[in-house]
């Protein structure tokens, strides 16, 4: 998540250090930082604080430990009220995978341009401003945490067709997708959904507004010409969110956060800041007598959450850490944290039980509070310490044993490893999460995987140096129900076998895997995508030149197009006459050149200039093309 300094800045009375200094302090006590651009750091925030740290609220917390700089306030400590109440929107939530939802109901808003702060607090962090009710949410989600949508209210007409405001009623369902059911998001874009996924629908029409969680509907989008609208902030699941974004291809940073679960409780936050920045950005006669005015809050949140506490002694973080670190160490960094404890003494040591704040989702036992102690305390300050010795020798896996020893003896008898797809067109066990709908059986047999290998691999025998392709593998097939793992063996002169790979077996060492062999590994090398062209040269030497000295020739006028050069074959000759008339012995080499390019692909004629460069240099040395 990017981050502004000078958005953070704004939780701080004291002055914050640069960015860079920022970084540092959080890359040794909380997150990396992929990188620092001016004044915008771009935190990697790790999974198990996704629920309260995509946010500068968040960072600006983490900052505040870390420094121990205290921030002016905290906007998750202050008093929220979600007054007055209204009869004139009503939400029913029909499935267990919503916590919460809340409705705000505003009337008189005018839709416009953002004030220049808002903008250039959005526009830093790579977000596009689009108008000020929308670029509230917007702020108030990168600010607190929490997403927030707008609908207009005028768009979400009633069933009855009544016309006058005040009658109107305004139904919100949140509810599962019907299989099939369609929808036209913001951006134009129509997506097909299925049952397992959450809408927000305007029970007045049964028609979705919105993909709870992820994106909202075109149908009720905020215009120009949007005089009313109503909020949503809610929670919702997120496992369901994270499924529904990942099936649609349609990730958003509102998705981003409820696929870390966030708690209910911030709803409430959310709620009650974007609707005050709404009143102060979009309610220009507000508390003038006229203009926009909140009609009401409808607040559905079936099973609250519960407070959490936490214990932990000085013993057990100590024990856990290696260090000694004092009751007054433990303390100051729960302090830091902002983590509200009470200290018990009834015991030699100090026992310290932690009010979990709602949105630390990540507190759950000692062993993450001793994790909290550890990094404001700082990493470096934990002495090290090594690790005690096996009490044992470790077991040597029999299967790991015999495939190591089957691939060695396969290698040496000139074959290569290779590895093929474990799903098949057809077999006896289908897979229930199918991969795009393509071979949906788990193979039964390694020869089919094999057969296609060595099609394959044949067209490329020149480019892999090989006079003869010999393939094999070693892996799992589902046959007869049972798993089963066989070495399987195919070759250009030798139809596919497999065998179970306990067939091959032997006596297992009792010690350390010291007797297998070590692997020879080459470094990497890509190839290119175009097809390569094959040439061969032969020519007559005189007795006792090298092959390496006519390929140093051909190599170096071939230049980077030969990607390989091989010889494979040779004879002597009494060959041709000398002056005189008197016939000299020759021998004669004959090379197979594999020319080929990175970036295009080549034609012959550029193939026959290749060739012509080596004709001529090589009869410079006075060798004969034959």
């Amino acid at each position: 998540m990017k981050i502004s300094r000078n958005w953070l800045q704004t939780f701080f009375t004291a002055p914050l250090p640069d960015a860079q200094a920022l970084s540092d302090a959080l890359t040794f006590h909380a997150f990396e930082i992929e990188s620092v651009e001016g004044n915008i750091l771009d935190v990697k925030v790790t999974p198990n604080r996704g629920h309260d740290c995509l946010s500068h609220r968040g960072i600006a917390k983490e900052i505040s430990a870390i420094l121990n700089i205290p921030m002016k306030s905290d906007p998750l400590r202050e008093p929220v009220s979600l007054l007055p109440k209204t009869d004139s929107v009503t939400v029913s939530i029909d499935t267990p995978l919503c916590a919460r939802y809340i409705a705000g109901y505003i009337r008189g808003v005018k839709v416009g341009p953002s004030p220049d702060w808002l903008r250039e607090n959005l526009e830093s962090i790579g977000q596009k401003s689009i108008n000020n009710i929308v670029d509230a949410a917007n702020f108030v989600m990168f600010n607190l945490g929490q997403p927030l949508h707008a609908f207009d209210a005028g768009k979400l007409a009633s069933k009855s067709g009544q016309s006058t405001v005040d009658s109107r009623q305004f139904k919100i369902q949140i509810r599962n997708a019907k299989k099939g059911e369609k929808i036209t998001t913001l951006d134009g874009k129509e997506y097909i959904l299925s049952d397992s996924m959450l809408v927000i629908v305007n029970r007045n029409t049964d028609k979705a507004i919105g993909i709870a969680g992820v994106k909202g509907g075109k149908s009720a989008e905020v215009s120009e010409a949007t005089t009313e609208i109503i909020l949503e902030s809610a929670n919702f699941d997120g496992i369901s969110v994270r499924k529904t974004a990942q099936a649609l291809k349609l990730r958003t940073d509102a998705s981003q956060r409820f696929e870390q679960s966030i708690s209910p409780e911030l709803a409430g936050y959310g709620m009650r800041a974007v609707t005050d920045l709404i009143l102060k950005i979009a309610c220009p006669e507000q508390g003038r007598g006229a203009g926009g005015e909140v009609l009401g809050f409808v607040d559905e949140y079936p099973v609250p959450q519960v407070e959490k506490q936490v214990v932990v002694s000085v013993s057990q973080v100590n024990r856990i850490l290696g260090t000694a670190l004092g009751e007054k160490d433990i303390a100051d960094a729960l302090a830091r944290l902002g983590l509200p404890y009470k200290c018990s003494e009834a015991t030699p040591h100090c026992i310290f039980k932690v009010e979990v704040p709602f949105e630390r989702l990540d507190l759950e036992i000692p062993e993450d509070l001793v994790e909290e102690v550890a990094r404001i305390v700082g990493y470096d300050k934990i002495p090290s310490a090594e690790l005690p010795a096996f009490s044992k020798k470790p077991e040597v896996n029999a299967n790991f044993y015999a495939a190591e020893n089957v691939r060695e003896e396969l290698i040496e008898k000139g074959y290569s490893e290779v590895y093929t797809s474990v799903f098949a067109d057809k077999g006896k066990r289908e897979v229930l999460n199918k991969m795009g709908g393509e071979r949906p059986y788990l193979r039964t047999n390694l020869t089919d995987g094999l057969a296609q290998a060595l099609e394959k691999n044949i067209r490329n025998k020149d480019i892999l140096g090989l006079k003869e392709v010999k393939l094999f593998e070693i892996g799992t097939i589902w046959d007869s129900y049972k798993e089963e793992i066989v070495v399987g063996c195919i070759g250009e002169k030798e139809k596919a076998t497999q065998t179970a790979l306990s067939k091959f077996k032997t006596e297992v060492p009792a010690s350390r895997y010291e007797n297998l062999p070590i692997s020879d590994l080459e470094r990497y090398q890509s190839f290119s995508r175009y097809p390569f062209i094959v040439r061969d040269i032969a020519l007559w030497t005189a007795i006792g030149t090298k092959p390496d000295e006519v390929l140093e020739v051909i190599r170096k006028e071939s230049g980077a197009l030969l990607i390989r050069s091989e010889l494979f074959d040779t004879f002597s000759s009494g060959g041709g006459s000398a002056s005189g008339g008197e016939k000299q012995p020759r021998i004669s080499y004959a090379f197979r050149l594999v020319i080929q390019s990175f970036e295009k692909t080549l034609t012959d004629e550029e193939a026959n200039a290749v060739m012509e460069k080596v004709y001529k240099e090589v009869k410079k040395e006075g060798w004969e093309v034959r």
